[in-house]
């Protein structure tokens, strides 16, 4: 009957949930090799707080508002540290032949996208979470910008990893992957850079909600359209 033909209600749930389950399987083989080498959360956390550090001393002496750069070098450290991450996200695959064997499993594409985007949010995040005290220490900013900081982060870094990871697979096929991926994701990433660090400089400095809140809606709206493009898009990339 045409009925039989029609998926029930919970062949759709299982096959989400079956979905989920493959999603959650890239991810946790990410997390595991990096628990087990910790070199990209170790290399982003150096280099971020390097950066901070660098930064902090020289603007002291050069710079009698630290509160106007400090948005700046935040993002700076989250940004350089992130395409640290981002260019190793794919590199360890395509290296050891993993890659390939990915690419044949019985696995949708987008999962495969999610997986990886996923974990790099998470990487990013875990190392944000560490460098944001000092960077409210040495920039002497008060504790209870913590949690607005914290979101606002999270968002770019969110907008970040989700451009990010579909440009890491495009260039992990080239020779000059390492400088390919920022010449491609930075001239992207500027508008929910800009609103990241607009909507810094505002939790900073107090200013009121409503004069930045279109900040909040851009950095939401790149959030929105590049994760679902990307999620689109990955198959084709990888295919390539």
């Amino acid at each position: 009957m045409a009925t039989d033909l029609i998926p029930t209600t919970s062949t759709a749930t299982h096959g989400f949930g079956s979905y989920l389950r493959k999603v959650a399987a890239i991810i946790g083989k990410d997390v595991a090799t990096e628990l087990r080498t910790k070199e990209m959360i170790s290399a982003m956390f150096v280099f971020s707080l390097l950066i901070i550090f660098i930064f902090n001393f020289a603007f002291d002496l050069r710079a009698e508002n630290m509160q106007t750069l400090a948005p700046g070098v935040l993002w700076v450290a989250i940004a350089f540290a992130g395409m640290l991450g981002l260019s190793r996200s794919f590199v360890l695959e395509r290296d050891r032949g993993v890659l390939d064997g990915l690419l044949l499993a019985p696995v949708d594409r987008s999962a495969i996208y999610l997986g990886k985007m996923i974990g790099n949010v998470l990487f990013i995040s875990l190392v944000e979470i560490i460098i944001l005290p000092f960077f409210i220490i040495l920039f002497n900013q008060p504790l209870g910008t913590l949690p607005f900081l914290a979101g606002v982060v999270f968002l770019g870094s969110l907008a970040f990893a989700s451009v990010g990871t579909l440009f890491s697979a495009m260039a992990v096929h080239t020779r000059a992957r390492d400088v390919l991926l920022p010449i491609m994701l930075f001239p992207v990433i500027i508008p929910a850079m800009l609103a990241a660090v607009r909507l810094t400089a505002a939790i900073l400095d107090n200013i009121p909600f409503d004069e930045v809140s279109q900040w909040l809606a851009l950095l939401v709206a790149f959030d929105v359209i590049f994760i679902a493009a990307s999620f689109m898009l990955f198959e084709f990339v990888v295919e390539e």
